[in-house]
């Protein structure tokens, strides 16, 4: 009998990120308050503080690609105002296929912004995944990297952190209906 028949459930579907949100979202924060503003469409990612040909300073991304954007967007809220002023902040960068030393120098650089990438991809109900950037080389991503970036996620959850980033992980929260600061959040498989 028809009558029978519930209703069909609602099924909630979390809304997907999309870049022309992401980037409005950024530069509605940090385009006017510090000058800097978020774009894509690259084919590496690149920092430029505003010069003579543009005004502004220009964080950009990869392609489309969210990860790429929050990636970059971290490590711009840790990068002091010295740093800002250089591009790519001066920051030591050794290209695909580096060395195990290499590698373990970009391990402990990259702690810190990858857990705040983390924070951001919950905030905005983003698939996360620790990266070594290292798809050329051969050495596996090393237990005490994820262990540091883990501990990294949950000391921000419940301590103060970088100004910039709280900021920014505040206004996707809010956009996504998203609480990103429990530690139980986040966790290795």
């Amino acid at each position: 009998m028809i009558s029978d028949i519930s209703a069909p459930r609602v099924i909630k579907i979390p809304k997907k990120l999309k870049v022309e949100e992401l980037t409005a979202i950024f530069n509605d924060l940090f385009s006017d308050s510090l000058n800097t503003h978020l774009e894509g469409g690259a084919d590496e990612p690149l920092y430029l503080p505003a010069s003579y040909s543009c005004k502004h300073n220009r964080l950009i991304f990869c392609q489309d690609y969210i990860s790429s954007a929050l990636h970059e967007i971290a490590h711009w809220c840790l990068a002091g105002e010295k740093r800002r002023n250089l591009i790519d902040y001066g920051y030591w960068y050794h290209p695909d296929g580096r060395s195990e030393i290499q590698q373990k120098i970009f391990e402990k650089v990259e702690v810190r912004p990858q857990a705040l990438e983390w924070i951001f991809s919950v905030a905005a109900s983003h698939s996360f995944t620790v990266s070594t950037d290292n798809l050329l080389g051969e050495i596996d991503t090393s237990h005490y990297f994820l262990q540091s970036v883990l501990e990294q996620t949950h000391i921000w959850c419940r301590e103060p952190m970088p100004e910039r980033g709280l900021l920014f992980a505040k206004a996707l929260s809010h956009f996504f209906k998203t609480q990103p600061f429990s530690s139980s959040l986040y966790q290795f498989s």
